[in-house]
């Protein structure tokens, strides 16, 4: 787990809305914040195809569109804390539309509904390199987002925390996992969009532990935390890694930038769009935390070969 210490805050009879609780990381902090005692209530438009949820103890689902700002009124009305862990990665269409929805005009309800129910706490998943003057719209959107929330806590009623991982690993993650189906389907060569392209990967659990002590103290208030794993990795590495783990050599292709540009226009017309335009936007910038920043401690090589090995 990441550096946290114990808190002072215990979570215990608290209620927590958690907005994307049917996600990845949902899954990992709703098992966590169930665990220190906390009720989490997850509204989710499909609450048939999370039923696993229902075991752990302490979470409610609650059959709810998260863009129902009556919907958020009530959550928020109800809860000590709001966590908003919704987010793309491509949306259905090409014009960033689909990102804004997601990113900016939810978290803008989201925000109008803790001030209208006196919520106290908002804690907010951004991403590294969210900037409003990004060079994808997933990236701008993801940075208007995050400043807007920033803004909600100048009257000092709303206590915020973002926070700005690199990509997430773990069991269940959608990064390595995706790289592994397609590697399964690769005759031994892999043409690679900005193999080059550097990430410093974070562990789910650590990812979990600085929701967990951003909750259980007040350390952590007003602050845009970023997460990066204890290394820092090419594409082409991680790529490489992955096929080794599951028993699937091949060497990976570094595409040029044309054929880059290519690959993701076919791709983003493929079903499930899995990548695009946007993406290789995105991948144009390094996803590592600055020289001063302080690691999360769990290595990727500790965890992945726990899942991607069969």
């Amino acid at each position: 787990m990441a550096r946290f210490p114990q808190a002072p805050f215990p979570l215990t009879g608290q209620t927590i809305s958690l907005l994307g609780g049917a996600g990845f990381v949902g899954h990992a902090l709703a098992a966590r914040l169930g665990a220190r005692g906390a009720r989490v209530l997850i509204p989710t438009r499909r609450p048939e195809q999370v039923r696993e949820l229902k075991l752990i103890p302490g979470v409610q689902l609650i059959e709810a569109d998260v863009f129902d700002p009556a919907t958020l009124e009530r959550l928020c009305q109800s809860s000590s804390a709001v966590i908003n862990l919704v987010g793309i990665l491509n949306e259905r269409g090409h014009d960033g539309s689909g990102f804004r929805r997601a990113h900016v005009e939810l978290t803008e309800r989201v925000i109008a509904a803790c001030q209208s129910a006196g919520t106290p706490r908002l804690l907010h998943m951004s991403a590294l390199n969210a900037d409003e003057q990004g060079p994808s719209h997933y990236l701008r959107t993801k940075g208007e987002a995050e400043r807007k929330v920033h803004a909600a806590a100048s009257n000092g009623k709303l206590a915020v925390v973002s926070f700005r991982p690199s990509v997430i690993f773990g069991p269940g993650d959608s990064f390595l996992n995706r790289f592994a189906g397609l590697i399964r389907r690769m005759p031994g060569v892999f043409p690679l969009a900005r193999a080059d392209a550097r990430f410093a990967p974070v562990y789910v659990g650590d990812v979990v532990a600085a929701f967990l002590h951003a909750l259980e103290t007040r350390e952590l208030e007003g602050q845009a935390l970023d997460l990066c794993g204890p290394r820092d990795y090419t594409l082409g590495e991680l790529v490489t890694y992955t096929a080794q783990l599951i028993d699937h050599p091949l060497t990976v292709l570094p595409l040029p930038d044309w054929a880059a540009r290519m690959q993701a226009r076919v791709m983003e017309y493929l079903p499930g769009k899995p990548f695009s335009r946007d993406n290789l936007a995105s991948l144009s910038l390094p996803s590592v935390c600055p020289e001063a920043c302080p690691r999360q401690p769990t290595a990727l090589e500790a965890i992945a070969p726990r899942y991607l090995r069969r």
